[in-house]
C-alpha cells in the first residue's frame, strides 16, 4: 500500500523507510528540508514543502496514501531552542495537515508523540505527584498535538490514532540525536570521565489519556528510580503495528521498553565499554558514578499493559543487550558527537556581532552628521549673496534624506538642520532674540512638516513595493511548488506506465511470463511450471509437488538439487506450521527460518481441492516480503490455469491414451509421455528411470492387474509398437528404481533397465 512519511531526514526515519520496503509498500515522503539533504533511494517520490503550505492537499490528493505517519515529538524540522515561533509553526502545519488528511476521507493518519508531554510532572516531599502547567515548549506543543489529532478524528469520523513513544535511544546519524539519557551519560562519560545520577524518583503513566487531560492521568511513584528505555528498532516495528493492523481497539496507545534497568546498573554498562581497553590505572567503575544532589529528575515510565495485551508486546533490543553496543559506536566516533558543535558562543564573537550590529545602524546617522557639514558651509555662504540667499539649502537638505532615507532620517536631519540655523542666526542677534522670532519657527515648522511629510511618503512607497515583491515572491514559490507537484506527478505516471509495460514484476510481465506455458505440449507444462515460478520470483530453487491423497504429495518437478531438499515424497499433512496456512488458502512465509519448510509456499487448488504445492527455496531474507508473498500467489494463479486446462486435457483423451480400462498406455501416448521426461531431465527439472518389463503369456488386463500392485501410483505403465511392456518411473534416480525391481523379480517379473534416448 502507499505510505506518506511526514519528518525529518534520521535514524527513525531511516529504519522506518527500510522497514516498510521490505514489506513491499511504496513509500512518499513529506519533508521541510531543503534539496541540499539528500532523500532515501527506497523512498518513491520525496516531497519538500512547508507543512503550512497551501499544496500540502495536492501532495495528498496526489498520493491518496493508505496511511499517514507524522513524526511529530521527532521531527528535527522544528528547532525548540532556537525560534520562539516553533510552537506556532507546529500546531499550525499539523492542523494543515490533518485538514488535508481529512479531505481525502480514507486512510489512517498516525501521530508520533513522546514521554515529553510529562516531562513537567514534579513529586512532593510526600511522594505525591504535583499536576502543574507546561513549562517546555516543545512539551506543551507536542501535547497539544496529541489532543487536536484526537479531537480532529473525532470531528471528521476519520481513523486518527496517536503513538507515544517512552525514552527513545538508539545509533545516533548526528548530534542532533543525543537527547536522550542513553546518549547524555555517554558523553559524560567521554568528556568529563564519570557520570552524575540524578536524584528523583520514577514515576509511571498508567493509562493513554491525552497529556492535556491531566487531571484524568493515572499516575504512580515508584520507590525505587528505574528508567524504561526503547530502542530505536522496536520502536520502528511497534508502529508498523499501528499502521497496518486493520481492527485498533483505542485511540491512542503509549509503549516504553518492557525492560527495566536502574542508572547505576546503565552507568556501569556505559563506563565498562567507553572505558574499555583504557582503564590502565585499575579505577573502579563506580568511582566515576555519583550521585548528584543538586539536580533532581524523575524519569517517566510509560505503561505497557493495553499496548502489550494488545498487540502481545515482544521486546527485540533490551537495554542490557543495546546500551553497550549505542556506547561503542559513540566512543569510535567521538568527533562527530563532540559537544563542541552546540558550544555557546566565545565573548570575542559576542563582541564582535555586536560592534557589527551597531555599526550597520549607526552608518544612515553617521552619514546624515558628514553630509550636514557641506550644507552648513554652503548655508552660511549663501547669506547676504546677491543669487543664493533666497536658496534654502537645509531644506534641499532634508528633502534629499527624506527621499532617500525615509521619515526617521528626515527627522534626524531636522533636528541638525534648525541646530544650524539657529547657530548661524545668533552671529548677529542673541539666543534671546532668536527664540522670540516669529519667522523662526514659522521656518521650523515649515521644515519639519515638509521632511516629515515627504519621509512619509517615502517609507509608504517602501512598504507598498515590499508588499508587492513579498506578493510576487509568494505566487512565484506557489507556481514553482504547483511545478514541483507536476513534475513529480509525471514522473510517478512516466515510473508506474514503465512498470505496467516493461518491468519483471508487472502484471503484463508475469502474464507473458505464464502465457508461454501454452506452447508445451500438456505433459510438459508441469514440468516447465516450475521454471516460470523461478524465473518471475527471481529464484533458482523451486519445487512442484503434486498431491496423491491426503496426506502425501509427490515431488513432479524442482529446478535445483535444493529444492529436492524435502525428498522426492511429502507427508505435507505433518508439516503442521505450513499445512495450515495452505488450508487456509494463504501464502506461507518461513519467518522462522526453520530449515525443516521451504521459505514461501502456496498451493493450487481445483473444485476445493488441494492439487499441487509450489515451494520456493533460497530467497534472501530482505526479499521475504508481503509483496513476494503476493507476487507467487498470481504466479501460481495464473501458473494454475494452463496446468488444469492440461490436465483436463489429458482426462478428455483419456480413452485414446490409455488401453480400455487399464493403466497401461497406448504406444503413441506412452511415447510421447517419455519424451516429455527425457527432456525435463535434460534440462534438470525432474529424474526418471525407465524399466524393460518381460512378461509372456498374458493379456493386457492380467498384466494391468498384476503390476498395479507393484508400482506407484505416479509411475506409469505403457506399450511400444513392438508391444513390449515397459516402466516409467518418475522422480527415481537408479537407487529408488533398484526398490521397484526388487518387488518386480520377487513377484517372478524378469525386468532390466532400459537405455533412454529423446
Amino acid at each position: 500500500m502507499d505510505i506518506l512519511l511526514i519528518g525529518s531526514t534520521g535514524s527513525l526515519m531511516r529504519k522506518m523507510v527500510e522497514k516498510l520496503y521490505k514489506e513491499g509498500h511504496r513509500i512518499f515522503m513529506l519533508t521541510e528540508e531543503g534539496k541540499e539533504t539528500p532523500g532515501y533511494l527506497k523512498v518513491f517520490e520525496t516531497y519538500r514543502f512547508s507543512y503550512e503550505n497551501a499544496c500540502i492537499r495536492e501532495v495528498f490528493v496526489s498520493v491518496k496514501p493508505a496511511v499517514t505517519l507524522f513524526f511529530g515529538a521527532y521531527d528535527k524540522n522544528f528547532q525548540w531552542d532556537v525560534n520562539s515561533n516553533t510552537a506556532v509553526s507546529y500546531s499550525s502545519g499539523l492542523l494543515n495537515v490533518l485538514m488535508s488528511f481529512a479531505s481525502l476521507r480514507q486512510g489512517r493518519f498516525v501521530y508520533l508523540s513522546s514521554e515529553d508531554v510529562f516531562a513537567d510532572v514534579e513529586v512532593n516531599d510526600y511522594m505525591e505527584v504535583e499536576k502543574r502547567k507546561y513549562t517546555s515548549e516543545k512539551a506543551q506543543s507536542v501535547a497539544m498535538g496529541e489532543k487536536i489529532c484526537l479531537d480532529y478524528g473525532k470531528m471528521t469520523m476519520g481513523d486518527v490514532r496517536v503513538l507515544r513513544l517512552g525514552n527513545l535511544y538508539g545509533i545516533p546519524e548526528d548530534a542532533e540525536e543525543l537527547d536522550n539519557i542513553c546518549a547524555k551519560m555517554c558523553l559524560d562519560a567521554l568528556d568529563v570521565g564519570e557520570i552524575k545520577l540524578p536524584s528523583g524518583c520514577g514515576i509511571t503513566i498508567h493509562n493513554a489519556m491525552p497529556a492535556m487531560d491531566m487531571q484524568n492521568t493515572d499516575f504512580q511513584v515508584e520507590e525505587e528510580k528505574n528508567i524504561s528505555l526503547l530502542h530505536l528498532q522496536d520502536a520502528v516495528e511497534y508502529i508498523y503495528m499501528i499502521m497496518t493492523t486493520q481492527n485498533l481497539k483505542r485511540e491512542i496507545y503509549q509503549v516504553s521498553g518492557k525492560t527495566l534497568i536502574s542508572p547505576r546498573e546503565m552507568a556501569q554498562l556505559i563506563i565498562s565499554e567507553i572505558y574499555k581497553n583504557r582503564d590502565n590505572k585499575g579505577e573502579s567503575l563506580l568511582d566515576r558514578i555519583l550521585e548528584d544532589t543538586q539536580k533532581v529528575e524523575n524519569d517517566i515510565i510509560l505503561d505497557n499493559y493495553e499496548f502489550d495485551s494488545e498487540f502481545n508486546l515482544h521486546e527485540f533490543n533490551p537495554p542490557r543487550k543495546a546500551v553497550p553496543i549505542v556506547a561503542a559506536y559513540i566512543r569510535m566516533n567521538a568527533d562527530k558527537f563532540s559537544r563542541r558543535t552546540d558550544r555557546q558562543e566565545s565573548l570575542w564573537k559576542k563582541i564582535r556581532r555586536t560592534a557589527s550590529e551597531l555599526f550597520n545602524a549607526a552608518v544612515p546617522f553617521v552619514e546624515n552628521l558628514i553630509c550636514f557639514i557641506p550644507f552648513f558651509m554652503l548655508n552660511n555662504r549663501a547669506v547676504g549673496s546677491r543669487y543664493f540667499q533666497r536658496i534654502d539649502f537645509y531644506l534641499l537638505y532634508v528633502l534629499l534624506f527624506a527621499v532617500v532615507h525615509g521619515q526617521q532620517q528626515a527627522i534626524f536631519s531636522s533636528l541638525l538642520a534648525i541646530a544650524g540655523f539657529c547657530f548661524r542666526q545668533m552671529y548677529s542677534r542673541s539666543g534671546f532674540e532668536v527664540m522670540l522670532d516669529y519667522n523662526t519657527y514659522v521656518w521650523m515648522a515649515q521644515l519639519l512638516i515638509l521632511g516629515l511629510v515627504v519621509g512619509y511618503m517615502k517609507d509608504r512607497l517602501k512598504s507598498i513595493k515590499d508588499e508587492h515583491a513579498g506578493e510576487v515572491d509568494f505566487l512565484t514559490k506557489q507556481l514553482s511548488d504547483i511545478s514541483d507537484i507536476n513534475d513529480s506527478n509525471v514522473r510517478v505516471k512516466d515510473v508506474l506506465s514503465d512498470q505496467i509495460v516493461n518491468q519483471d514484476d508487472s502484471l503484463g510481465k508475469i502474464y507473458e511470463i505464464t502465457s508461454g506455458l501454452d506452447q508445451y505440449a500438456p505433459e510438459e507444462v508441469l514440468f516447465y511450471a516450475a521454471e516460470v515460478v523461478a524465473k518471475i520470483m527471481h529464484c533458482k530453487d523451486v519445487a512442484i509437488y503434486s498431491v496423491a491423497n491426503e496426506s502425501y504429495a509427490r515431488l513432479f518437478s524442482a529446478t535445483s538439487e535444493k529444492a529436492r531438499a524435502l525428498g522426492n515424497s511429502v507427508q505435507y499433512t505433518k508439516m503442521e506450521k505450513m499445512y495450515q496456512v495452505l488450508i487456509d488458502r494463504k501464502v506461507y512465509i518461513n519467518k522462522n527460518m526453520d530449515e525443516k519448510y521451504p521459505l514461501m509456499a502456496n498451493a493450487i487448488y481445483e473444485d476445493d481441492k488441494m492439487r499441487l504445492i509450489v515451494m520456493v527455496w533460497g530467497i534472501s531474507w530482505e526479499r521475504m516480503t508481503l509483496g513476494q508473498a503476493n507476487m507467487l500467489a498470481i504466479t501460481s494463479s495464473l501458473t494454475q490455469n494452463a496446468v488444469l486446462r492440461a490436465n483436463r486435457y489429458v482426462e478428455i483423451l483419456q480413452s485414446q491414451r490409455y488401453i480400455y480400462n487399464t493403466r497401461i498406455m497406448e504406444p503413441e501416448a506412452f511415447a510421447q509421455l517419455l519424451s516429455a521426461f527425457l527432456r525435463a531431465r535434460k534440462r534438470g527439472l525432474t529424474e526418471c528411470t525407465l524399466i524393460d518389463v518381460e512378461i509372456e503369456e498374458l493379456d493386457v488386463h492380467s498384466i494391468d492387474e498384476k503390476l498395479n500392485k507393484l508400482v506407484r501410483n505416479t509411475d506409469y505403465i505403457g506399450t511400444t509398437e513392438d508391444g513390449d511392456v515397459k516402466i516409467l518411473l518418475a522422480n527415481s534416480g537408479a537407487k529408488d528404481a533398484q526398490f521397484v525391481m526388487n518387488r518386480l523379480r520377487e513377484a517372478g517379473i524378469a525386468c532390466r533397465y532400459e537405455e533412454e534416448e529423446e
